[in-house]
């Protein structure tokens, strides 16, 4: 089972993985930082762009993260001075199952797609969707227009974690070696297929069943030799990144 500070930087990766735009509070924790978070498709909050503050406790994952909206959002279940977020999955019925990724793809957009009126943060907005749905959807755009465009976001600093990344990402050796046979495994693959193709050209048909029976046999063993050596090497490139992670943090530490 992997520690929580470990975990911490782990659904960091990810996020920044997923191309998330990430700003360190504080560069020497992973424990608090900001995500660029845009408004979910066919809803009114489309187009937006937020800026929310993510805090992790130290016993992250066991515990939740606090969330919160930075720029103004009109919404019932988020507070509107404050930026605070009700939702239930992350207040009450968190599980350590969840990650970050979680809160961005799938929490907040639901939460944004689905208000829910009967248990408002802004007594306003809720009380406007019930009554005035036309109307709330007008003034949430408002608020977009007005708080959340994207030529007003700050750009994200360069953080640690991305640093971090791009530092891991530079190939040792070995690793390069392992990159180099995977490719030349899936060249082979790639090649072995282009032959094959073009010996079904000249043939003239007569064997063609047993051929191609063989040579999907040899392409398939081929491509999941290459899938194999590839995914080794994404597993090598993951754990620099981590190796690199904690030899900061204990150097910090120290």
């Amino acid at each position: 089972m992997s520690s929580p500070g470990k975990r911490r930087e782990m659904d960091l990766m990810k996020l920044l993985m997923a191309d998330y735009e990430v700003e360190m509070a504080n560069e020497d924790s992973a424990a608090e930082f900001y995500v660029k978070f845009r408004g979910p498709r066919d809803t009114p909050y489309e187009g937006g762009v937020w800026k929310v503050h993510v805090e992790l406790p130290e016993a992250y994952p066991y515990k939740s993260p606090s969330i919160g909206f930075v720029n103004a959002i009109y919404h019932p279940n988020i507070d509107q001075m404050s930026g605070s977020v009700c939702l239930d999955v992350i207040n009450q019925t968190w599980s350590p199952m969840f990650d970050l990724l979680n809160v961005f793809e799938v929490f907040l957009p639901q939460l944004l797609t689905y208000p829910n009126s009967q248990d408002p943060l802004n007594g306003e907005a809720a009380a406007l969707q019930l009554r005035e749905p036309l109307r709330f959807q007008q003034k949430v755009r408002e608020f977009v227009n007005k708080y959340a465009r994207e030529e007003d976001y700050p750009a994200c600093s360069r953080n640690r974690l991305s640093t971090a990344m791009e530092e891991a990402a530079r190939e040792t050796p070995a690793q390069a070696s392992m990159r180099s046979r995977a490719t030349a495994v899936a060249a082979a693959a790639t090649s072995t297929g282009a032959a094959a193709a073009a010996a079904r050209d000249d043939d003239d048909g007569s064997d063609l069943a047993s051929l191609s029976d063989s040579d999907d046999e040899d392409r398939q063993q081929q491509q999941q030799e290459a899938q194999r050596a590839a995914g080794e090497h994404r597993m090598e490139l993951v754990g620099g990144k981590l190796a690199a992670n904690g030899t900061r943090n204990g150097a910090h530490q120290a």
